[in-house]
């Protein structure tokens, strides 16, 4: 069994933790010990690290896993199913257990650019989950991913709450969402998959604002979720010209005169926002808040404390 079991901490209380990426850099990855140091000031009962596809950086993933570990917290490792053999992946499951990584999000992943398959033995989170249920048992606390608006390769919302089903049947333990800005649709997601027969705790991924660019970016071409109105007018008031995806020379300089004044402001604004939205997560009693740290320690701690998430002791 799993050294700790976070879903059942999550029907007692609301949770609080963290998402990282694994540098690609020796730089990146020296900084990332700080960022880990200061994140866990506020007690995280875990912090996640995403994977590569077909374990790709597999490497760096296990390596912030143990720098997570070291820091006195559970790292909950994402795994993919994307270019990898069930050989494969009972391999690199054995060796996550052996360095006591035994906590999991289990995803599909986006397909390699240019690519319409896996390119391994599972198309489906589903069957990832399954696999590791018939072959580990007990051994893992496995995750899965929940879309309230819908994963964005699925037909409708209503067949994607099925699949949703489905990875509980396979053995789930609980739902760490992607993001949703729209809190509405959030409810009404909500209350369908609890009477779809999904009783799950669900823990809240939150992406912070602080960037226009890396904003639209995820709403668009990794998620397909809704911008709310007051987020699109954020947007719109701090844009820059002549769009936040070009908005430099080949030299680094900036087009829009007030480019500096601009981004200073958005950031703080997108700050406020995604306090705002954590506010609405916790009134609505969802048992976890996932914050995407972004490898960016400063800003999150900024909401943390803003919001009153946690409080340092």
């Amino acid at each position: 069994m799993a050294s700790v079991k976070l879903s059942d901490m999550m029907k007692k209380r609301q949770l609080l933790s963290f998402e990282l990426f694994p540098p690609k850099t020796d730089r990146g990855m020296a900084n990332l010990s700080e960022t880990i140091q200061q994140l866990c000031r506020y007690k995280p009962e875990y912090i996640s690290v995403t994977y590569g596809a077909g374990g790709g950086n597999v490497g760096a993933n296990r390596e912030v896993c143990r720098m997570v570990r070291n820091a006195g917290t559970v790292p909950v490792t994402h795994f993919t199913v994307i270019r990898n053999t069930k050989q494969g992946i009972r391999e690199q499951l054995e060796t996550y257990l052996k360095e006591g990584v035994d906590h999991i999000l289990a995803l599909r992943g986006d397909f390699p650019r240019g690519e319409t398959s896996t390119g391994g033995d599972f198309n489906y989170a589903t069957d990832l989950v399954k696999f590791i249920r018939d072959e580990f048992g007990e051994q893992f606390e496995i995750a899965v991913a929940g879309s309230p608006e819908g994963h964005i390769s699925c037909r409708s919302l209503e067949a994607d709450i099925g699949v949703l089903k489905m990875k509980q049947d396979n053995g789930a333990d609980y739902i760490m969402t992607q993001l949703c800005w729209d809190m509405e649709q959030f409810e009404r997601w909500l209350d369908k998959i609890r009477r779809a027969g999904v009783p799950l705790p669900v823990d809240v991924g939150i992406m912070p604002i602080l960037d226009q660019a890396a904003t639209i970016n995820m709403a668009l071409s990794r998620n397909g979720c809704v911008m709310d109105s007051e987020l699109c007018r954020m947007i719109s008031r701090h844009w820059l010209f002549p769009n936040p995806f070009a908005a430099k020379d080949a030299e680094g300089k900036p087009f829009d005169v007030f480019y500096d004044k601009k981004v200073a402001e958005f950031k703080e604004e997108g700050i406020e926002y995604t306090v705002k939205q954590i506010d609405a997560y916790r009134a609505l009693g969802v048992n976890g808040i996932h914050l995407y740290a972004l490898n960016k320690w400063k800003d999150v701690s900024e909401i943390i404390d803003r919001s009153g998430l946690c409080t340092l002791v």
